[in-house]
């Protein structure tokens, strides 16, 4: 699995004219990949570096500060654009094994306390934020 995770003061996700999912001040967004040898374990593993990872404001991480995290599905974290102009997506899990995938990080977050938004698997998202610093760091399990 692979993330993007933004450190951000606010971020959203609207689907068809909808805010579907929303975060109010300091918090990450986090853009989560699949491919196609991720297991339910390294969601649960992903989901705790989240939790935990120091890059808050004041080296603080989400736990410490009980903030928000926003999460959207991005199967192009895994794209190959090393040959030619048009990236191909072979690395990407299809939709049947991401979607569990995404919403098991999800639900690892939620086991551990965190309060959690997220996009709308598959959906076309339009995601807006803040970028604080910017601050933003890739993540892989």
């Amino acid at each position: 699995m692979r993330a993007v995770v933004q450190r951000v003061n606010g971020a959203k996700v609207v689907v068809d004219g909808d805010t579907v999912g929303e975060i109010v001040g300091q918090g990450l967004c986090v853009l989560v990949g699949v491919t196609h040898e991720d297991t339910v374990a390294k969601a649960a593993q992903l989901a705790r570096k989240l939790w935990s990872v120091r890059i808050l404001e004041g080296e603080k991480s989400c736990s410490d500060l009980d903030a928000p995290l926003l999460v959207i599905s991005q199967f192009t974290l895994y794209g190959d654009a090393r040959k030619g102009r048009r990236p191909t997506w072979n690395a990407a899990a299809p939709g049947e094994i991401a979607e569990p995938l995404v919403d098991e990080v999800v639900a690892q977050l939620r086991a551990l306390g965190a309060h959690v938004e997220t996009g709308r698997f598959g959906a076309d998202m339009k995601v807006s934020l803040t970028n604080d610093g910017p601050f933003t760091v890739l993540l892989e399990v």
